[in-house]
Protein backbone atom coordinates (compact mmCIF):
# COMPACT_ATOMS: atom_id res chain seq x y z
CA UNK A 1 0.00 0.00 0.00
CA UNK A 2 2.54 2.75 1.45
CA UNK A 3 4.74 2.23 -2.41
CA UNK A 4 0.93 2.55 -4.73
CA UNK A 5 0.66 5.56 -2.64
CA UNK A 6 3.98 6.48 -3.01
CA UNK A 7 3.46 5.94 -7.40
CA UNK A 8 0.73 8.21 -7.32
CA UNK A 9 2.46 11.11 -5.38
CA UNK A 10 5.42 10.77 -7.76
CA UNK A 11 2.67 10.91 -10.85
CA UNK A 12 0.95 13.84 -9.01
CA UNK A 13 4.21 15.65 -8.96
CA UNK A 14 5.16 14.38 -12.55
CA UNK A 15 1.99 15.76 -14.44
CA UNK A 16 2.15 18.88 -12.35
CA UNK A 17 5.72 19.59 -13.55
CA UNK A 18 4.88 18.57 -17.12
CA UNK A 19 1.73 20.99 -17.02
CA UNK A 20 4.17 23.85 -15.65
CA UNK A 21 6.35 23.28 -18.92
CA UNK A 22 3.27 23.54 -20.90
CA UNK A 23 2.00 26.65 -19.48
CA UNK A 24 5.33 28.32 -20.28
CA UNK A 25 5.14 27.45 -23.50
CA UNK A 26 1.71 28.61 -23.92
CA UNK A 27 2.90 31.58 -22.36
CA UNK A 28 5.18 32.26 -24.86
CA UNK A 29 3.25 31.08 -28.07
CA UNK A 30 0.14 32.09 -26.92
CA UNK A 31 -1.69 29.04 -27.98
CA UNK A 32 -3.19 26.89 -25.55
CA UNK A 33 -2.95 22.99 -25.38
CA UNK A 34 -5.42 20.68 -26.02
CA UNK A 35 -4.59 17.78 -23.35
CA UNK A 36 -7.61 16.14 -24.34
CA UNK A 37 -11.06 15.72 -26.04
CA UNK A 38 -14.10 13.39 -25.08
CA UNK A 39 -17.51 12.67 -27.15
CA UNK A 40 -19.86 12.07 -24.47
CA UNK A 41 -23.25 11.92 -27.24
CA UNK A 42 -23.35 11.62 -30.89
CA UNK A 43 -26.35 12.64 -32.74
CA UNK A 44 -26.85 13.01 -36.62
CA UNK A 45 -24.09 16.14 -37.04
CA UNK A 46 -24.29 17.36 -33.29
CA UNK A 47 -22.28 16.42 -30.48
CA UNK A 48 -21.62 16.63 -27.00
CA UNK A 49 -17.86 16.77 -25.74
CA UNK A 50 -15.46 17.62 -23.23
CA UNK A 51 -12.74 19.66 -24.00
CA UNK A 52 -9.79 20.07 -21.87
CA UNK A 53 -6.89 22.48 -22.41
CA UNK A 54 -3.75 24.21 -20.91
CA UNK A 55 -3.62 27.97 -20.77
CA UNK A 56 -1.22 30.08 -19.06
CA UNK A 57 -1.35 28.40 -15.41
CA UNK A 58 -4.70 27.16 -15.79
CA UNK A 59 -6.69 24.04 -16.80
CA UNK A 60 -9.82 24.37 -18.70
CA UNK A 61 -11.98 21.45 -18.61
CA UNK A 62 -15.41 22.65 -20.30
CA UNK A 63 -18.30 20.64 -21.62
CA UNK A 64 -19.61 21.65 -25.45
CA UNK A 65 -22.39 20.98 -27.65
CA UNK A 66 -21.77 21.60 -31.31
CA UNK A 67 -22.01 20.37 -34.41
CA UNK A 68 -24.51 20.91 -37.26
CA UNK A 69 -27.30 23.53 -36.94
CA UNK A 70 -26.56 24.11 -33.45
CA UNK A 71 -24.31 27.04 -32.68
CA UNK A 72 -21.13 26.04 -30.08
CA UNK A 73 -22.69 26.30 -26.51
CA UNK A 74 -20.60 25.50 -23.20
CA UNK A 75 -22.26 23.97 -20.61
CA UNK A 76 -20.27 24.04 -17.72
CA UNK A 77 -16.88 24.97 -17.37
CA UNK A 78 -14.04 24.39 -14.53
CA UNK A 79 -11.01 25.89 -14.04
CA UNK A 80 -8.16 24.02 -11.86
CA UNK A 81 -4.80 25.60 -10.82
CA UNK A 82 -2.20 23.53 -12.25
CA UNK A 83 -1.63 22.90 -8.88
CA UNK A 84 -4.81 20.90 -8.40
CA UNK A 85 -5.89 19.30 -12.15
CA UNK A 86 -3.26 16.02 -11.52
CA UNK A 87 -5.35 14.84 -8.09
CA UNK A 88 -8.67 15.45 -9.98
CA UNK A 89 -7.93 14.04 -13.00
CA UNK A 90 -6.22 11.23 -10.73
CA UNK A 91 -9.52 11.27 -9.10
CA UNK A 92 -11.98 11.06 -12.20
CA UNK A 93 -9.66 8.26 -14.55
CA UNK A 94 -6.40 6.63 -13.79
CA UNK A 95 -6.62 5.73 -17.47
CA UNK A 96 -6.77 9.69 -18.80
CA UNK A 97 -4.67 10.76 -16.19
CA UNK A 98 -1.85 8.27 -17.98
CA UNK A 99 -2.74 9.19 -21.29
CA UNK A 100 -2.53 13.46 -20.44
CA UNK A 101 1.32 12.30 -19.53
CA UNK A 102 2.31 10.17 -22.30
CA UNK A 103 0.66 13.15 -24.30
CA UNK A 104 2.71 15.95 -22.46
CA UNK A 105 6.00 14.09 -22.74
CA UNK A 106 5.40 13.41 -26.13
CA UNK A 107 4.74 16.80 -27.06
CA UNK A 108 7.04 19.14 -24.54
CA UNK A 109 10.16 16.41 -24.96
Amino acid sequence: MVKQISLDAWQIQHLMDLLKKGSDIVAKTNKPIILYRQTLEEEEESYEEIVCTLTKDYVIEQLVTSGGVLVPSFHQQFVFTIEEFPQELLRKSRDRFLMVIDFLEEQLN
